[in-house]
Formats: C-alpha cells, sequence, structure tokens
C-alpha cells in the first residue's frame, strides 16, 4: 500500500511536481504557488513552504492534484516518491 511519506518539505514536493507540469508562478512568504497546463486547463495550487509539511496538509494538497489530473491518489504518491 502507497504510504504518504512523512518527511517532504514544500519546496521538495513543488520540485516533485515539475513532472505534471507545475512551475512556481509567485512566492508570498511560506507559500509557494505553482500552476499546471498539463491537462490542457491551468490549475493552480499553493503549497506551504513547512518542513516537514503536516501528513494532513500533504493528503490535501495529492487529493487536489489526483482529481485535476484524473489518476488514483495512491497511483500519484507511487509516482511522485518512489
Amino acid at each position: 500500500m502507497s504510504k504518504i511519506p512523512r518527511d517532504i518539505n514544500g519546496k521538495d514536493l513543488s520540485k516533485k511536481l515539475k513532472k505534471y507540469g507545475y512551475t512556481i508562478t509567485r512566492q508570498t512568504g511560506s507559500h509557494i504557488r505553482l500552476s499546471s497546463n498539463y491537462m490542457g486547463y491551468e490549475h493552480h495550487i499553493t503549497i506551504p513552504e513547512h518542513n516537514p509539511l503536516k501528513v494532513g496538509t500533504l493528503n490535501a494538497i495529492l487529493v487536489e492534484i489526483s482529481s485535476y489530473l484524473k489518476i488514483d491518489k495512491k497511483k500519484l504518491i507511487n509516482e511522485l516518491f518512489k
């Protein structure tokens, strides 16, 4: 079973999301704003630059991204962290 990593920070997650066309559009304080046009329409997500990200926060981010990409969250976790 795919488990959500407990030791990832916001900066590392934003780097891993480049695989899906996410680029940093701006940063305000400790929050990073990412945008992607991977699926043919624009999607924005904000990631806190915390070290480490809280599990619930990371889970919410992954749920939103998997919904945008129309893939299962477990598959997304495997592709990003394995």
